[in-house]
């Protein structure tokens, strides 16, 4: 088998590792680790959260052949059925991690209990170099071209969320990193009527933006640095031999400012965050397309100076779910 990735892939997957691996103890993504089917108990439940955390794992019992084929993890607040409709966050890992490893890169686990989600970290297949990867646009991450369908297994695991729990079908969010964002950025094109918000952290649209054709407005979160060596932040050209190029980051929130019947001005959406460690200071800036059709935005955080894989603060998870939950489908 040809060798497709370039070098900045390469780069990609060991800076995630350091990254985790600096920041708190997680399983590595290697091919063998990947392959183990998820226990109930692969996690234990956060000490400090406000309401326990509940590990479950979907597979045999599926009523779909393509969860059965492919069971994803959920983690659910303690006593979850007795706490009304709740949101549904699908978090999708970069290429060469896991569902499980990217819950922790982000520090979301603890959240789930405490800000009362519902969280559910698939898998995507493992390629022809031993690493996992979602089929999300020409340009990342299939570069052994599986004829995958990702776009119907991840509508899969909405659907059997929403069979197994009490969610709500206005807060249904999806959020990845790198190409997990190039991925959620597809959902948001191929399943705008069930997906309120997306997030994507260094990831891109289509390079051509006419390939993105989502019948309802949708709200966009493009977060990204603006010194990742890896998906630049002003676009790049392909990923490997085999891969098409991608839009940097302000036309990706551009493109779907237009999508989303936002003008093209942009104004601040907040005050400055602190969200890298690796950076001194307040280096996250936020703004907005302005007068979007109602369910529908176009949001975008520049890290100054922030790489591929930022070291994130406390505040990176409180930040993202807060800006989830501002947004519903439809308003």
């Amino acid at each position: 088998m040809r060798k497709h990735r370039l070098a900045g892939l390469s780069l990609l997957v060991a800076a995630w590792t350091v990254a985790c691996s600096t920041t708190q103890p997680q399983p590595q993504p290697d091919a063998a680790a990947q392959d183990a089917a998820v226990t109930d108990d692969a996690i234990a439940p956060p000490e400090d959260a406000a309401v326990p955390v509940e590990d479950a794992s979907s597979g045999a019992d599926a009523s779909s052949p393509l969860i059965a084929a492919r069971p994803f993890r959920v983690r659910a607040p303690g006593g979850h059925t007795t706490l009304g409709p709740l949101p549904l966050v699908v978090l999708l890992h970069g290429y060469g991690a896991n569902g499980v490893g990217q819950e922790a890169y982000f520090g979301l686990g603890p959240l789930v209990g405490s800000r009362r989600f519902i969280l559910a970290t698939p898998d995507g297949l493992i390629d022809g170099a031993a690493k996992r990867f979602w089929n999300a646009t020409d340009a990342c991450c299939n570069f052994y071209n599986n004829p995958v369908d990702d776009v119907a297994y991840l509508r899969a695991v909405i659907a059997d969320v929403k069979g197994r729990y009490n969610v709500d079908a206005d807060r249904v969010y999806v959020i990845g990193h790198s190409n997990g964002g190039f991925m959620a950025l597809r959902m948001a094109c191929e399943l705008s009527g069930e997906i309120a918000a997306v997030m994507s952290l260094a990831g891109a649209g289509f390079a051509e933006a006419t390939r993105c054709s989502p019948t309802q407005p949708v709200h966009v979160l493009q977060v990204h640095g603006d010194a990742d060596a890896v998906i630049r932040y002003a676009g790049g050209t392909a990923l490997s031999p085999v891969s098409g190029g991608y839009p940097g980051a302000e036309r990706t929130v551009s493109d779907w400012a237009t999508r989303n019947g936002c003008g093209m001005a942009r104004s601040s959406a907040g005050a400055d965050l602190d969200l890298d460690t690796a950076v001194p200071g307040i280096e996250t800036t936020r703004e907005a397309h302005t007068g979007c059709r109602a369910g529908g935005s176009a949001e975008l955080w520049r890290i100054r100076a922030g790489s591929h894989v930022p070291s994130f603060t406390d505040a990176w998870g409180t930040s993202l779910i807060d800006w989830l939950y501002a947004h519903r489908r439809g308003m």
